[in-house]
């Protein structure tokens, strides 16, 4: 080997040290920079003379192992999904608030249940009166009080899901550009020139960024150029961006809900809008990330929630103010049955039928309920809280012909038949086939001096409460919102005790008191299995106070629940993060030892090329 192959491949390494020394100054720099992945020079042998071999750097390696980067994005995504769904619920927690609490909705109905046991044990007093009123309106304030910051939550949501999408598509368009000014090394392999380094880091951090936000899939090439895909499949960014749109609504209330069809929903709906202009429904795709997050904490966790306040407010409501009335058996030749008077009936109102299969044997239940809006019909048979019942709705509003022909219709094939005109109408059994064992007819007492104990203490702000069923929904979504004390109470409290004005109720009467003690402490419900406790077969049956409970200690359970999986998706992301770290973060001590032996090797090729040096000088002067 030459003194000039010996200098040539001396400068070489001189030149890799160099090399190496800037990127450890670029690491150690860059320690406690977020997304900043290690460096290092990727040096190949060159030959150099007949004897010789040199050094070359071929670009820079990002030190990344590409599957524990994939993991730490699923943990991302789920880890923001159960932090921020945690965090929602948490406060929902604190709206329901802890049992045996004071200021509770569960101290407030013990309050008035206790205020109703007072006014039994003295009936005549006006201070236990009012008591029983002051109660049911702290009853009332919390119920509304609860539902409006279920509602802000649910707002929340909607506004979350707005600056999400924002922030996303921020990131799209930013992992776009990446894409675009990210050139192939022309020496080929994997490695990358310094500045490419730099933006595949920033790339990363976009899409790091992004899987919280939403699940995700990468897909990279061979030139370093990525593809995102939604967690479904959808492409979200390659060398163009898509872009993501979100039609915020306006405000968010009980009766609101998320429709897939655009035109229907009053809600917004998450939507992916290509650069052809084709678009396509993210909403219900998202299974993870913070937008995931809120999407089912607003048409799911939260709605759910106000349902349970909505249907105790119900209960509560029909619970004091529906009055039952057996129908008066009825011949009619060789047919019996029972007369029934519908004149009180309102829109969810309900005749209550129960007859015997013949044929069968078996014991039948029919519920024909009151609908005035047709648009409505037919009624689900969900429509009554009863498993076991047939649920027919009677379009009373005349557009569908008479009440009479429309109960034939619907129930002359269950051998039950039907005579009269609206109110005054007979049910009657077909002989040999059926038997008519009872008929009633459950109808919202709205007047506090109708003769019974019945009373509308509670109001859909001031108007009855009755369970209606209409095209837009039923009565009950968001009537813990708008439940209030009958004004007429408030103006008359004496209306507590006194039940009739012909004859003239007695003072001290305890019928009415006791029936409102007996409603509302000892007295037994079917609850919608749409509050999430029980099922549509078998529906919750309890009183007032046990259905409380079971929802207040769900809510609570549902919270802790959601606080351990936030702190368990909390352990995995961090031991995965420390994995990454080790792996493709910078380590101080490595970076100063390699630092030492730079140095040292530099130091050799200097000494190097001061002995060729030298030696030069040598034969310059024996020339």
């Amino acid at each position: 080997m030459s003194l000039g192959d010996a200098l040539s491949i001396a400068m070489a390494g001189l030149r890799a040290n160099q090399a190496s020394m800037s990127l450890v100054s670029s690491n150690v720099a860059n320690a406690e920079t977020p997304g900043y992945v290690r460096k290092t020079v990727n040096q190949v042998t060159t030959l150099s003379g007949p004897s010789g071999s040199g050094v070359q750097i071929n670009g820079v390696n990002r030190e990344l192992d590409a599957y524990l980067q994939a993991q730490l994005r699923t943990e991302t995504s789920g880890a923001s999904y159960a932090s921020l769904r945690s965090d929602f619920l948490q406060q929902l927690q604190g709206l329901f608030g802890d049992p045996n609490s004071n200021g509770t909705l569960e101290d407030a109905f013990n309050g008035l249940t206790a205020a109703a046991q007072a006014l039994a044990t003295s009936p005549d007093s006006t201070s236990a009166r009012i008591g029983v009123l002051n109660a049911a309106q702290v009853v009332s304030g919390v119920l509304n009080s609860m539902s409006n910051g279920i509602q802000t939550l649910r707002t929340g949501a909607e506004t979350g899901l707005t600056d999400s999408v924002n922030t996303a598509n921020n990131l799209l368009q930013r992992i776009a550009s990446i894409n675009n000014n990210i050139r192939t090394n022309p020496a080929g392999g994997t490695s990358t020139d310094a500045a490419t380094a730099s933006l595949l880091d920033q790339r990363d951090a976009a899409i790091n960024q992004l899987a919280q936000l939403m699940d995700i899939r990468v897909v990279t090439d061979g030139s370093n150029q990525v593809t995102v895909f939604t967690g479904s499949g959808m492409q979200l960014v390659g060398m163009q961006a898509a872009q993501l749109s979100f039609d915020a609504q306006g405000t968010v209330t009980p009766s609101t809900t998320w429709n897939p069809n655009t035109s229907a929903s009053e809600l917004g709906s998450v939507r992916i809008v290509y650069p052809d202009g084709s678009t396509a429904d993210l909403t219900n795709s998202l299974k993870s990330g913070k937008m995931a997050a809120y999407v089912e904490l607003r048409d799911n966790s939260l709605v759910k929630a106000q349902t349970q306040l909505d249907q105790f407010a119900a209960a509560m409501a029909s619970a004091l103010s529906d009055k039952t009335t057996a129908g008066t058996p009825a011949t009619s030749g060789a047919q019996t049955g029972f007369d029934l008077n519908l004149t009180d009936m309102k829109a969810g109102n309900t005749v209550n039928i129960s007859y015997t299969d013949i044929t069968t044997g078996a014991q039948r239940t029919v519920s024909v309920m009151r609908v005035d809006d047709p648009a409505a019909l037919p009624l689900p048979q969900t429509a009554t809280l009863n498993p076991n019942d047939y649920v027919v709705g009677i379009d009373f509003s005349g557009a569908s012909g008479s009440v009479t022909a429309q109960l034939n219709a619907a129930l002359n094939a269950r051998n039950l038949q039907f005579t009269g005109t609206s109110p005054n109408i007979t049910v009657l059994n077909n002989p040999g086939f059926s038997t008519v064992n009872s008929a009633s007819v459950t109808t919202t007492v709205t007047s506090l001096t109708g003769g019974s104990a019945e009373v509308p203490l509670f109001t859909d702000a001031g108007s009855p409460y009755t369970g209606a069923i209409g095209a837009n929904g039923t009565q009950m979504t968001g009537l813990a919102q708008r439940i209030s004390v009958n004004p007429g109470l408030i103006t008359d409290p004496s209306r507590l005790v006194v039940y009739s004005t012909t004859p003239q109720t007695a003072a001290g009467d305890t019928t009415r008191p006791d029936f409102i003690t007996k409603q509302l402490a000892s007295s037994k419900y079917l609850y919608s299995a749409t509050t999430g406790i029980g099922s549509n077969a078998a529906p919750y049956k309890g009183t007032l106070e046990s259905f409380l409970q079971q929802f207040v200690s769900q809510q609570g359970s549902n919270a802790q629940a959601a606080s351990q999986l936030a702190d368990g998706q909390s352990v995995v992301l961090n031991t995965l993060q420390q994995k990454y770290s080790t792996h493709s973060g910078v380590n101080m001590d490595e970076e100063m030892a390699h630092l030492l032996s730079l140095q040292n090797a530099y130091s050799a090729n200097a000494r190097v090329m001061s002995t060729v040096n030298q030696m030069y000088q040598t034969l310059m002067q024996a020339l």
